[in-house]
This record gives C-alpha cells, structure tokens and sequence, in this order.
C-alpha cells in the first residue's frame, strides 16, 4: 500500500451488489479528494487491508461493500491495537445487504459520502466476541439458532441462487424446525438453559436487511439486546415471522428482550454462529459490548 497517512482509504468489494454496487461506489468516491481505493481480493482480505490503512495513519477507512465488508473492516480496525488512535469509519452501502447502516440513516450510499464530505462523527459501540479458537468483533449482531442454521444451508446448498437461495434456504429451515440449547448468563443472571428457537445478542435494531430483530437497540448506549425466541411450533413461527419486519414479534409470548453489557455461554460446542450477516462456525464463550469503540462518519 501506498503511503496512506492522513488519507482516506477506501476498501471495495468489487462483488458487491452484484457488481452493481462497486460501479456506484466507485462514481461517488471520486467526489472525495485525494481516496485512495483498495479493492479486496479474496474473504478476509478486507480485515488485512483495514488493518495495514490504520496503522498506516489513515485518516478515514471506508468499508465500501455490503454487510460482509463493513464486518471485516471493522475487525481490521478493532485488532489493529491502535487505542484511541483509530481511524473513523466511513460507511459506504453498495451490497446486497445492509443492516447496521440503517441504525445510522446511511442506506443511501450517498449519505455515506456526504458524511465524509461534512466530517460528522458519531461515536458507536461495537462487540467482542470470545470463542474457544480466539477472539472476533462485530458491529451488528451475533445469533444462534434458526437464523445461523438458515445462512450456514444457504452457504452450503443454496449460496448461487442469490436472493432465491436464501428464500430456499429459509423454507427447508422451517421444514427442519428444531429447537437449541445454548445455555448463558447475562451479566449477573442466574444461567437460562431454556430451549430456543432462536437466540440474537444485538448492538443495532435490524438484521437481514431491513428486519428489525431490536427495535429498541442504541448503537451508542453502551449496553447489548438479547433477543430470545422460545419454542415455536412451525405453523406459528411461519405465520409470526413476518413480525419482525415490523420490530412487533416482541408482543409475542414466546419472545423476551433484556438488555446486557456481556453474554457468557457455557460448554457450547462447535456451531454455526450468524455475525454481521456472515456464517462462522465456533464454540462461543462470550460476547460483550464496547462502548463506544468507533467513530463512524455519520
């Protein structure tokens, strides 16, 4: 990388949108003086690319890309050890994809630009996540359970049908319904071993795009929502499912909301965990809020 002190240094991913995407982020960018544009080249790269540009001097790290990208340059940012030396990030929403964005007003990728452009800053949390192999951070959610399981089949079976394969993939989830233990502690709770459906630590109010898992998460208030989805036949989980695009699945009765600034989880094994929209599989430990650990242009 070129020398990039004092810069603003774009990150894109040339498939974002479809490709249609990068086009557009790449006719705004050149609104902004002197950006220097790093396009990503494999998964992970972004993580790479956002770490050398903040310890480089980087002024402003733009992730220019979807959901997926944004979660990789924030993971760049958040090991580059820089303290509270770290480059803002700038946001630029050109995927197919783009949750955390809303909490922000940004899912205009224009309004991302001019963020940049009129240097406003918002300080905003973000999410340590411990698993037995190491440590991640997140930006947006960490969940277990039916949305995991449904991301990790669309990965796995369903990923070259695009938008179609993820319906795909939803519709055989619900065909396969089943209920998970993963037993945690919120801060100084007793341990709740219930049985979930579904089971989402959020920072921010929506997932998936425009659904909205948390509809009373703050992005900056320091503290996580723990969205718990009990037992759900799989009659009454189809026909609820459409609540939470409206943020009302929380009236349901099945459903329970608390806040937490930690989630320690005890003896899970090895599974699919959705983070920021991706799929990993690990064996989590815990999960805790950052407060205030960026500055975003926004």
């Amino acid at each position: 990388m070129s020398d990039v002190s004092g810069r603003i240094v774009a990150i894109l991913n040339p498939k974002a949108g479809g490709g249609r995407g990068c086009k557009r982020a790449e006719a705004l960018l050149a609104e902004l003086e002197g950006v220097v544009v790093q396009r990503t080249e494999a998964p992970e790269h972004a993580t790479a690319l956002a770490r050398e540009a903040a310890r480089g001097g980087a002024r402003i790290v733009v992730a220019a890309g979807g959901d997926g990208t944004l979660f990789e340059v924030v993971n760049g940012l958040l090991t580059a050890e820089l303290g509270d030396a770290l480059p803002r990030l700038g946001i630029l929403a050109v995927g197919t994809g783009n949750s955390f964005v809303r909490d922000l007003h940004l899912e205009d990728p224009a309004a991302g630009i001019a963020a940049i452009r009129e240097n406003l800053r918002r300080r905003v949390d973000a999410i340590r996540i411990e698993h037995e192999g190491g440590v991640l951070y997140a930006i947006n959610l960490v969940s277990l359970g039916f949305s995991a399981d449904a991301g990790d089949l669309t990965n796995r079976r369903f990923k070259r049908l695009g938008a179609v394969g993820y319906v795909a993939a939803v519709l055989v989830s619900v065909a396969r319904l089943h209920h998970h233990a993963f037993p945690y502690l919120r801060d100084r709770d007793p341990l709740d071993g219930r049985p979930v459906t579904l089971l989402s630590v959020c920072n921010s109010q929506y997932t998936g795009g425009a659904m909205r898992m948390a509809p009373g998460a703050d992005v900056s208030d320091g503290e996580l929502e723990v969205v718990r989805v009990g037992e759900m036949g799989r009659r009454r989980f189809l026909q609820s499912f459409p609540k939470i695009f409206a943020g009302t699945h929380l009236e349901l009765r099945e459903v329970d909301i608390h806040r937490a600034k930690r989630v320690a989880f005890e003896g899970l094994p090895a599974l699919p965990v959705m983070i920021d929209g991706e799929i990993r599989t690990l064996a989590l430990r815990a999960v805790e809020v950052l407060p205030r650990a960026l500055e975003v242009a926004a």
